[in-house]
């Protein structure tokens, strides 16, 4: 019996070209998969806004502060954790700048671009923890298509194994960027043995995550961020132990790889942040000529997804938003009428005082009378309904 039968018969191939030259213009295969992931998940977080009462297109407002400042997070995460590759001995400062050579950091991306949205959402007039929560589903999709990116470039992948879906590696032309270096034949050359296919993985652990957030996200109606919290959790324990399995280079702390103690410090921060955070979910009314445009009160709305039509008035930019229970926003898409203001509108959460009631409470006195109460709810609808919704969640 030989070596050569002791090998597995099958095997996950990997492609030996990840870069396609269109004229001058390089085509990368991580690039082309990054975009489809963000198409991906800019389209999961529209449809669950809108379920949510957020006007069509605020995904694309969002986009464009998100997606730049999670490219920046990213990089700098990267540069930050691997600083002797530009700042060291023989190292490049230019190279920080780099990005199409590689060298993103999820962890940063996930920060960057979460400030990215929040500034978004600021000036959107949408409370944060409502994004946060369309978001919480379109992350991991995005993750796992551009995993298929790692496929491209050979890379991200574990130690050796003889599982019938061990991974070929080939051996990369340093000189040459997204091409494997060939032998006299013309043949890319095969790194010897099969390897644990780590990004694949993660892929798949990915979406596992989308599918436990809608799971669960539907059955317990998730509010306040709690959402994007359970993302977190999930991601970072499928990132700690495939982080384990890997074997690129990587700096250490007490000889376990860095990206071990970020997923396990993470974990237990959205891990806190789900526990202590109660509250319904949010639902938004569109202020100014958003509002306008309802459904006739006589249709039958159970056939029909409000999410998905659009008019030419609807197509106007809300001046903000009202915050409001679901069996309001129930109530508004039954009849058109935007709910009062009232006390329901600035809930306050675990039973506690809001802070107008209790600066009411603070002012009043058994020797002094009521204020009247049509006055203070016309305070209250200056407070709460006459501009836009500018809490965060």
């Amino acid at each position: 019996m030989t070596l050569a039968s002791l090998s597995p018969q099958a095997a996950l191939p990997s492609p030996s070209t990840a870069v396609w030259q269109l004229g001058p213009v390089p085509i990368r295969a991580y690039a082309l998969c990054i975009i489809a992931g963000i198409v991906l998940a800019c389209w999961v977080t529209e449809r669950r806004l809108r379920q949510r009462g957020v006007a069509p297109g605020a995904v694309l407002d969002i986009a464009v502060w998100a997606v730049p400042a999670g490219i920046i997070g990213a990089r700098i995460y990267h540069v930050v954790t691997s600083p002797e590759k530009y700042f060291g001995a023989g190292g490049d400062p230019m190279k920080a700048f780099a990005i199409w050579e590689g060298g993103l950091g999820i962890w940063g991306a996930v920060a960057g671009g979460a400030v990215g949205a929040w500034i978004a959402a600021r000036q959107l007039g949408i409370p944060f923890g409502v994004v946060a929560d369309a978001l919480a589903p379109g992350l991991p999709l995005a993750q796992a298509v551009g995993r298929i990116g790692n496929w491209f470039n050979n890379e991200l992948f574990g130690g050796r194994t003889t599982l019938p879906w061990g991974l070929e590696i080939h051996r990369m032309d340093p000189d040459n960027p997204g091409h494997a270096l060939r032998d006299d034949a013309g043949q890319p050359i095969l790194e010897p043995g099969l390897y644990q296919p780590t990004f694949l993985y993660e892929a798949l652990w990915n979406l596992g995550v989308v599918a436990l957030v809608l799971i669960l996200d539907r059955r317990l109606k998730l509010g306040r961020g709690r959402a994007f919290a359970l993302y977190v959790m999930g991601y970072t324990v499928g990132r700690f132990w495939i982080e384990l399995m890997r074997t690129d280079e990587a700096n250490q702390i007490l000889g376990v790889r860095l990206n071990v103690w970020t997923a396990a410090l993470v974990f237990l921060g959205a891990l806190i942040y789900f526990v202590r955070v109660r509250g319904p979910r949010d639902y938004l009314i569109p202020l100014g000529p958003a509002a306008t445009t309802t459904p006739p009160p006589t249709s039958d709305l159970s056939q029909v997804d409000l999410s998905e039509r659009e008019t030419p008035s609807r197509a106007a930019a809300p001046e903000g938003y009202r915050v409001v229970s679901e069996e309001q926003y129930a109530a508004w898409q039954d009849t058109g009428v935007v709910p009062p203001a009232n006390d329901d509108d600035s809930r306050p959460d675990d039973g506690e005082q809001s802070d107008d009631t209790a600066a009411a409470d603070l002012g009043s006195s058994d020797d002094e009378p009521a204020d009247d109460p049509s006055a203070a709810r016309t305070d209250r609808a200056d407070a709460t309904g006459a501009r836009p919704a500018d809490r965060d969640s």
